[in-house]
């Protein structure tokens, strides 16, 4: 076919002929993701390997790091000492050997053979109100008798918790026990292990909720679940110190509104879910890595003149999160970090409230132009993150225990989850052990005699009073001294 004498012909054919090259490309590359995604270890995909991958192990030169290895225990740690002989001969030449030393060796070892406890719980009665009264010893977590007399004891329970936070389905729990420990349990009795620690462990859930509502940062992030084959969603909520978890069967952000309350204040950072605008007296921080994520998505099919918009884009959310990261304590005071997110704010503001000529771009041009006061929270306090990575990680642990089982069989199942979740993870927080806190907990309900284990110590009802966190209208005190 001759080429046409047309100048705009040829354009037009040019153009015909880059768009059918993406379309092949981006057909080839949707073929691969189909074909890949019905793979079963998809998931866990890390795509080709490098060309030139790094050697494994150590890093050579001053990044080689220093070496570790285990101390030996202390002596009173010891339980067994063991005599490793000297052959009868020679192992080479079987010759004679003459002995010029020793030298220790220390093993740590799992307890293969269960400890049983017996507990002689003595009964009387009151002569006065002749009412039935029974012993209770520290190590018991119940008091029940007869047919229930053989029970697990309070760490064993602790241990099984290692479903919800582990994501082990309760058949490996049981088989774990069986083969480390020689502790036959059932996979109901692993059910019930969780159910009856969820109610002991309610009061510290409630806990874990307070700490959140009086957190002067939120960061929020939900992810799909289901309970019973049905699609849920299960929520999580990153505060100062605490991390609590919920599966309700919507994702709107009523579940958190029923947590902080309507008129919660502080800062609260979270993705584009618009549910999370109802709370009109927190100061919003969205997540910048989301916008990014999705410039970077535009810039990769732009072609010509269409890449201009997504670069800027980037390029302006890249220069405040580098700034924030760089931020020197002090070196700025109120008046001028107000007017530099005001700066930021009017830049944004002008780039996206610019006609796009790309119908593409229409979309999240207006949605940062319609939440352009949100973006840059960071850049008046360098305290409040940029992003909600914080939920995002506490979340991905759910994640990974649904790749294993999928979800909840029973709504009782789903609340069971998000108790245990968000008292374990809380935990891992707060540098506590999670089965010694499991096992205090355990021993401490129904005996009001021992002291209760204390998930934030003496600081867990230190009220908050909202402050200018986040909100340049407010006067802001002094956090680095001065």
């Amino acid at each position: 076919m001759d080429e046409p004498a047309c100048p705009g012909c040829r354009d037009l054919l040019q153009r015909v002929a880059e768009l059918e090259a993406r379309v092949t490309e981006l057909t080839r590359k949707l073929d691969d993701a189909v074909r890949a995604g019905k793979r079963q270890a998809a998931p866990f995909r890390k795509g080709p390997p490098k060309p030139d991958p790094k050697t494994p192990g150590r890093k050579s030169g001053d990044a080689h790091g220093k070496h570790g290895h285990r101390p030996p225990p202390p002596p009173e740690q010891i339980a067994e000492c063991h005599e490793a002989h000297l052959p009868d001969a020679c192992p080479h030449c079987r010759g004679h050997l003459v002995e010029t030393g020793t030298a220790d060796q220390f093993q740590t070892e799992i307890p293969r053979a269960p400890l049983i406890r017996k507990f002689r719980v003595h009964i009387g009665h009151c002569q006065a109100c002749g009412k039935r009264t029974q012993g209770r010893h520290p190590l018991q977590t119940s008091d029940a008798l007869g047919a229930a007399a053989s029970q697990i004891g309070p760490d064993a329970q602790a241990a099984t918790l290692l479903h919800s936070r582990m994501g082990l389905s309760h058949g490996k729990v049981a088989s774990i026990f069986h083969a480390l420990f020689g502790i036959e349990l059932t996979r109901g009795s692993s059910v019930q292990i969780g159910l009856r620690a969820t109610t002991r462990l309610e009061p510290d859930y409630r806990l874990v909720l307070d700490e959140v509502r009086r957190s002067e940062q939120i960061a929020a992030d939900e992810t799909g679940w289901h309970v019973g084959g049905h699609p849920a969603w299960l929520h999580a909520w990153v505060g100062d110190r605490g991390t609590a978890y919920a599966i309700d069967s919507q994702r709107s952000a009523v579940i958190l509104e029923r947590v902080i309350g309507a008129d919660g204040s502080g800062v609260l950072s979270h993705d584009e879910f618009s549910s999370y605008e109802r709370f009109t007296e927190a100061t919003h921080q969205q997540c910048v890595a989301h916008a990014l994520r999705r410039a970077r998505e535009l810039l990769e099919r732009a072609t010509r003149g269409a890449v201009r918009f997504p670069r800027q884009v980037i390029a302006l959310l890249t220069e405040a999160i580098h700034w924030r990261n760089g931020y020197v304590p002090g070196a700025w005071n109120d008046n001028q970090l107000d007017a530099h997110r005001v700066s930021f704010d009017d830049r944004l503001l002008a780039l996206v409230s610019q006609p796009r000529a790309v119908p593409e771009y229409a979309t999240p041009a207006k949605h940062l132009r319609n939440h352009f006061e949100q973006w840059f929270a960071f850049v008046f306090d360098p305290r409040i993150e940029p992003t909600n990575w914080k939920a995002e990680q506490a979340i991905r642990l759910a994640v990974v225990n649904r790749k294993v089982w999928g979800g909840n069989r029973t709504a009782v199942g789903a609340r069971a989850q998000g108790v245990l979740m968000s008292v374990l993870e809380t935990c891992g927080r707060q540098a506590l052990s999670v089965v010694d806190h499991v096992s205090r907990a355990l021993r401490w309900f129904g005996n009001r005699h021992l002291p209760r284990p204390l998930l934030f110590g003496r600081f867990s009802v230190t009220p908050r009073t909202p402050g200018p966190l986040g909100n340049r209208h407010l006067p802001r005190p002094l956090l680095f001294g001065g």
